[in-house]
């Protein structure tokens, strides 16, 4: 009985024992790659099966998968799946057939129809029996490769992704040739930095890529052009999606009102293609913003490192794994050399015995030998005055060799040819000596080799872009009708039978102002209680300091009247903030909304009273300071209000708006970000001019985009010309022109480029600009260069006009000079007030950061 109880094994032992195995097993053999040569085990076995069956023709991917089950204790499909990925990466695959599509997500087809054969660059780079380490398959009866002597950062080119048990790694590809740069810069010592880049191509932001590291990130953006004024074109996708879940993103976007969208196309095949029409009297700007904050045109991956290092895992930055490829490759070609060396110094040494055993005639030593030993034995004799210079002792496995050597190969011996062969043995070896002597210096040509030799048609796919951040409530669709109960105190979307307020966003956000003094903001809903008497319901925009509250309250049942001008730039959502002294009984006298700062005139009249003269007096809202929302405001009178009139509609207290323009995003702020624009007010617009020959007048709107065909930007001048220099492939002549634009015109063509030979040389849009004529050589003689005052040279004309010809000389270049002096005309502001946040609203601000906005 002692016995059988001694016999039983805990259950939960038994769970933990296995499930380490199975963890243990899954993480090192399945689904984090080794950082020795980048590969799972599946595809390192891939490769180790491919290479067997090399022959330099196609082989079917049935029988490769095949051969690999011999090494894989897995299914087919397994394996033929991530044949299909390695094939997909375009870098070790030469495939044959449909393999799928890395746009569209079209599956490969069956593995009976497709045909594959190792790239020259996987030949090259990743195997050599010499220098590969083996291992007994699972079941015993073959080899394989512990890790693939692999000679490049294969890793980080390819990628990879695998989740295991409690463990998962995620490394994005990197581009082939700033692989090899980085590797030569740490070899030169010298600092290096690689950002990821995808088949795909697209846009990515790596401001946040920390290294590839765990808690870094990268945002990826398709690229939108926009096709005309109603379509849209997406031509390259990102990283992670294909055409087809990016359509369905846009279509659920659209389902939901994010965006608002006719149709959309999919003309994708060799190149993507995707067109997106749009609803007449959409924002093409708007939209591609939309596009970006509501669908899969931009997605964000954290990246997460993980590889196996000495049967361990290890979480790495990319560059800890590029110097670690790096020094590994720098290993295995010092590897190479060392058994070179040998090899070469083995022929050298045979070569010599050759020579000697010939020259000296040895063999004729043995005739008389009758035995195995005697023959060994008087060749050993014959050799020994003439072997003093070779590199290593005689042995009995050479002597046997020399033996072997056939009479026909001796009666032909050429002495000289034997010497120049060793002689070129020699150099061969202290060539290899050099490389040795110098590994790192041999390493570095090495990587250039491969760069020369496999790089071209490598180059980088997607575009570093530094993103702007898109407020969502900002570019969204308003896809929604909001109500309102007066009677009843409530607000929200599915009071239909009630009063309508706006269209607006189902992520907006809503203030109200009530006529107790009180003030809160609340997301959008179906049904939100407020409570009675609410004056004023509108959209609210986190940091809008153009919007500007006028106000008069009593403060208390019977205390005296006050009037304050605020801005409300940050909350705490769905906290109600009292904008009155505090003290109860208090009530709003008057009140409104100015979304561009309006400072009305106002007549208020007071109660008749025996101490007062004058019951009728004026407000200008215009004399009051814009304060923080909390500030108690100016007195207005200590006596009872009748009422109060709106006696002057007023104007804009606030001065014309700022604008910068950033460079690296290609869009207007208002944050003192790039360079300053100048300030809007009112109808002013921005001048874009571009390389295709069209200049454009936009409004200062910040959700404005540009395209990358951008030459100038600034403020537009009405009456300020554009001068542009050209060259008329056709004529053969340069020309100059001046022109102004038509303000009611948005887009204005000032030359068509009609042909590739055709140019625009110079565009300025200085008053009085100045030109430097560089001419070219005619007949050996030079010519002075001419400067040109082009205000002088031409007078402004119509934009289609021809303009003047330039020179009939060939020209070598134009240079743009300083241009001449000219003051401007002072521009009147129409006021100088802006907002001024005070010290709590900077404070709620902060803590606005924990909201989810």
């Amino acid at each position: 009985m002692q016995e059988n109880q001694e016999s039983i094994k805990k259950i939960s032992g038994m769970y933990q024992e296995w499930f380490l195995d199975y963890a243990s097993y899954v993480i090192l053999e399945r689904a984090i790659p080794s950082i020795y040569d980048g590969l799972k085990p599946v595809q390192r076995r891939i490769l180790h099966s491919m290479r067997e069956l090399e022959d330099g023709r196609y082989n079917k991917v049935a029988n490769i998968v095949g051969n690999t089950m011999k090494y894989h204790p897995h299914g087919d499909m397994a394996i033929s799946d991530a044949m299909v990925q390695i094939g997909q990466k375009e870098l070790l695959i030469d495939m044959q057939g449909n393999w799928g599509n890395v746009y569209t997500g079209d599956r490969a087809a069956a593995s009976r129809y497709i045909e594959a054969r190792l790239t020259k660059f996987a030949l090259e780079v990743v195997f050599n029996p010499k220098t590969t380490k083996w291992q007994q398959s699972y079941d015993g009866r073959n080899k394989e490769p512990i890790d693939l002597p692999i000679k490049f950062p294969l890793l980080l080119a390819q990628g990879v992704e695998g989740i295991a048990v409690g463990l998962s790694t995620k490394i994005l590809p990197h581009n082939f040739n700033e692989l090899i740069d980085a590797s030569i810069l740490h070899l030169k010592g010298k600092k290096f930095q690689i950002f990821p880049d995808f088949l795909t191509a697209g846009l990515i932001d790596v401001s946040d890529y920390n290294d590839g590291l765990r808690g870094g990130k990268v945002r990826i953006r398709a690229k939108i052009v926009q096709e005309d004024k109603t379509i849209l074109k997406i031509t390259e996708i990102p990283y992670g999606t294909t055409t087809g879940s990016l359509i369905d993103s846009i279509l659920k976007a659209n389902d939901k009102g994010k965006i608002k969208i006719k149709k959309i196309e999919d003309n994708t095949a060799a190149e993507v293609e995707i067109l997106i029409h749009l609803v007449p009297g959409s924002s093409t700007d708007k939209t591609i913003d939309a596009l970006y904050a509501f669908t899969d045109c931009e997605v964000s991956i954290s990246p997460n490192a993980c590889v196996i290092n000495q049967q361990t895992p290890e979480f790495l930055s990319v560059s800890d794994i590029l110097i670690h490829n790096t020094n590994n490759t720098v290993d295995l070609l010092k590897r190479e050399l060392e058994i070179e060396l040998n090899e070469l110094q083995e022929q050298w040494h045979f070569s010599s015995l050759e020579r000697i055993f010939i020259e000296n005639r040895i063999y004729h030593d043995i005739e008389e030998e009758e035995t195995w030993e005697g023959v060994i034995s008087a060749i050993d004799k014959g050799l020994k005055p003439h072997i003093s210079h070779l590199i290593r002792p005689v042995t009995e496995e050479d002597i046997i060799r020399l033996t072997e050597i056939r009479i026909k190969r001796i009666s032909k011996f050429d002495l000289d040819k034997a010497q120049q062969y060793i002689e070129s043995l020699e150099d061969r070896i202290e060539n290899v000596k050099h490389h040795l002597a110098n590994l790192i210096d041999f390493a570095i040509e090495y990587f250039k080799a491969l760069k020369t030799k496999y790089g071209k048609g490598k180059e980088r796919k997607t575009e570093i872009r530094t993103f702007d951040t898109i407020d969502a409530t900002k570019v969204a669709v308003a896809n929604t009708r909001f109500y309102i109960d007066r009677a009843e105190g409530f607000i929200g979307t599915s009071l239909k039978k009630d009063e309508f307020l706006f269209e607006c966003s189902d992520i907006d956000d809503i203030i109200v102002f009530k006529s107790d003094g009180t003030m809160i903001v609340t997301k959008v809903d179906a049904k939100t209680f407020i409570g009675k008497g609410i004056l004023h319901v509108a959209v609210w925009h986190k940091n809008d300091k153009r919007t500007i509250y006028n106000l008069i309250y009593r403060d208390g049942k019977n205390g005296p009247a006050y009037q304050k001008r605020f801005a409300v730039t940050g909350i705490t959502r769905d906290k109600e903030y009292d904008l009155t002294a505090g003290n109860k009984g208090s009530e709003v006298l008057y009140f409104t909304a100015n979304p561009n700062g309006e400072a009305q005139v106002v007549s208020v009249i007071l109660k008749t009273h025996q101490r007062i003269k004058k019951l009728k007096f004026d407000l200008d809202f215009a004399d009051l300071t814009i304060k923080g929302r909390s500030s108690k405001g100016n007195l207005v009178t200590k006596y009872p209000i009748k009422k109060i009139e709106l006696k002057e509609e007023g104007v804009s207290t606030l001065a014309p708006r700022q604008i910068w323009f950033d460079e690296e995003i290609k869009r207007l702020n208002a944050d003192g970000v790039g360079t300053l624009l100048g300030s809007f007010k009112g109808d002013d617009k921005i001048l874009t001019i571009n390389k295709k020959g069209e200049a454009k007048l936009v409004s200062f709107d910040l959700s404005n985009r540009f395209d990358e065909e951008l030459e100038v930007i600034e403020k537009w001048k009405p009456n300020k010309p554009i001068s542009c220099v050209y060259f008329d492939a056709e004529k053969d002549r340069y020309f100059i022109k001046r022109f102004l634009l038509e303000e009611t015109l948005s887009t204005q063509v000032f030359y068509s480029l009609e042909d590739d030979k055709s140019s625009i040389m110079v565009v300025s849009t200085d008053y009085l600009p100045m030109i430097e004529l560089v001419f070219s050589k005619l007949k050996g003689v030079e010519r002075e260069p001419e400067i040109i005052n082009v205000e002088e040279f031409i007078a402004v004309k119509g934009i289609k006009a021809q303009g003047n010809q330039l020179t009939v000389n060939k020209l070598k270049t134009i240079k743009v000079l300083e241009p001449l002096p000219f003051e401007e005309p002072e521009e009147l502001e129409e006021s100088k007030e802006e907002v001024q946040p005070t010290l709590f609203d900077e404070v709620e601000d902060d803590n606005n950061e924990n909201l989810d906005e």
